[in-house]
């Protein structure tokens, strides 16, 4: 069994000015493609898991949605810091788009995105970590019992206070980076 690192993606890894979807506004925050380097080098798969309800507003496409993702693929190759793998909810069910106008089992806090990450990729949650910035990333992640939650962003108290018991076993940082920082005591 393999070991990864989940990641959410707009304030994880990119600025969040809401619906991202064109790469002119794809702005990686401060040194995440170096951590995500890292993280592959010692050996964890990187997987993002993004809610992308933008799709269902109609903002922007399922298309466009990939095109960015090849786009920071593209970007994170530079680095070997890609991806292993990217699942995204385009649903929600206060949308406009009527395909995705549904209440799915993917859409974060819910945790099918997680499911299908962990049989497709053969993941160990005992040794996994998730990486969010929002109360349901993490609620999402607890669902499928990976072991380790991480909670980064500048809205931490706020967030934290939505997770309940769950924000016990919640450690909280600034953003990626600094979570990488004190990663010897998850290694």
């Amino acid at each position: 069994m393999k070991k990864a690192v989940f990641f959410d993606r707009d304030g994880v890894i990119n600025i969040d000015t809401g619906y991202v979807y064109k790469a002119q506004e794809f702005i990686f925050i401060d040194k995440v493609i170096e951590s995500l380097a890292y993280l592959k080098s010692k050996g964890y798969l990187c997987i993002l898991v993004t809610n992308q309800s933008g799709i269902a507003r109609g903002y922007y496409t399922e298309e466009d949605f990939k095109k960015l993702c090849d786009y920071m693929q593209s970007t994170l190759a530079e680095h070997q810091a890609c991806f292993d793998a990217v699942y995204y909810c385009p649903h929600h069910i206060d949308g406009t788009v009527l395909q995705y106008k549904i209440d799915c089992n993917c859409r974060k806090p819910k945790s099918q995105m997680f499911e299908k990450a962990i049989l497709e990729h053969d993941i160990d949650v005992t040794q996994s970590i998730m990486i969010g910035d929002h109360a349901s990333d993490l609620q999402a992640a607890a669902k499928v019992n990976i072991a380790n939650l991480i909670l980064v962003g500048s809205h931490l108290k706020e967030q934290k206070a939505l997770l309940g018991e769950l924000s016990e076993r919640v450690t909280c940082y600034k953003n990626v980076s600094d979570f990488v920082k004190n990663f010897t005591k998850w290694s």
